[in-house]
Order: C-alpha cells, then structure tokens, then sequence
C-alpha cells in the first residue's frame, strides 16, 4: 500500500510531504495506481525545481520498498512562495483523490505541526 502524508505548519502552509510503499494494484508496468501517483510526485518536484525554482531537499531510495520525501526551505520570496504553495496545494487535492478513489492501494495523511 502507498501511504502519501503531507505536512502543513500550523500557518497551512504545506512545507514538506512523503511517499513510501508500492501500490501493487496490478502487474509491474501495469499498475495504474502507482503510476498516478508516481506522476502526481514527479510533476510536483519538476514544478517546484523548474518553474518555482524552489531549492527543495529531496530524498528518493526506490531501494526501500519505495520512499519519496521532499522539505522546503523554511522561508522564501513572496511571489516565489505562492507558485510553491499552488504547485504543492494541486498535489494534495491529487493525491486526496487518488486515495479517495483506490482506498485498497493509497492512504493519504495531513498532518499539521
């Protein structure tokens, strides 16, 4: 099962998230709930890196039953904080449906600091 958890600090603004486990809803290249996933994470780190050219801390070990963890800096440029927060907030909504509609396969957390 994957298990998505993001962190939001007591402001709501989510400063960091992380993925471990495998979905193992269908075949090695089949599994549609991996992929989405797998995409929702991908896109997100592309778009905080490249278009938010956000310094995020990530950390990726596929090795260990599959482990995503991506930090934010604590503070950053106002106009560049607000990109970050609607790339991360379009993450959380995507992954909440994900976990909403393959309940066998995703589990979702907010927790807040």
């Amino acid at each position: 099962m994957i298990q998505a958890t993001v962190h939001y600090d007591e402001s709501q603004r989510i400063d960091s998230f992380q993925i471990t486990g495998h979905a193992d809803s269908g075949e090695y290249g089949q599994d549609i709930v991996c992929a989405a996933v797998s995409v929702l994470a991908i896109t997100t780190v592309n778009g905080l890196q490249r278009v938010a050219q956000i310094p995020i801390d990530v950390e990726n070990r596929d090795q260990a039953g599959g482990f995503l963890e991506v930090h934010l800096p604590p503070k950053l440029e106002a106009t560049t904080e607000l990109k970050g927060q609607a790339i991360l907030q379009s993450f959380a909504d995507g992954l909440r449906d994900v976990a909403t509609n393959y309940t066998d396969f995703v589990t979702y957390h907010k927790v807040t600091n």
